[in-house]
């Protein structure tokens, strides 16, 4: 698993990735309460609004962490936003994603670097 400095974590498995947010930012957010998923198929360049989400304390864009392809999304989370809380780098996961340009994943911060880029000043 590797995460952005917005906090999303990709976990690649073979030629596909799953994105979802990173625990530190689920509690920063406190309780997911809306996403609104990408259509299948959207293609989004790195840095790209990948979907938007509402929690109690905001609501904003977010930004894809690699350029891909959206092939699915959770469904479970259609009806159950809350689940991103409940299991955010698991089960929480937002959606699957081909990967356009696969080396960016490998630019991307391991669990050790994303430790320690959440303990900078």
């Amino acid at each position: 698993m590797r995460y952005s400095k917005d906090h999303l974590w990709v976990r690649k498995e073979g030629d596909l990735a799953y994105i979802g947010i990173s625990i530190f930012h689920v509690e920063e957010l406190g309780d997911i309460t809306f996403i609104d998923f990408p259509a299948l198929g959207k293609e989004v360049e790195k840095d790209g609004v990948l979907c938007y989400i509402e929690s109690i304390k905001a609501a904003s864009d977010v930004y894809s962490p690699v350029s891909c392809k959206v092939v699915e999304i959770n469904q479970h989370l259609k009806d159950a936003p809350e689940w991103v809380n409940k299991d955010a780098e698991g089960e929480g996961w937002i959606m699957k994603v081909s990967l356009t340009n696969p080396s960016e994943f490998d630019k991307l911060m391991d669990h050790t670097q994303y430790e320690s880029y959440l303990t900078q000043d």
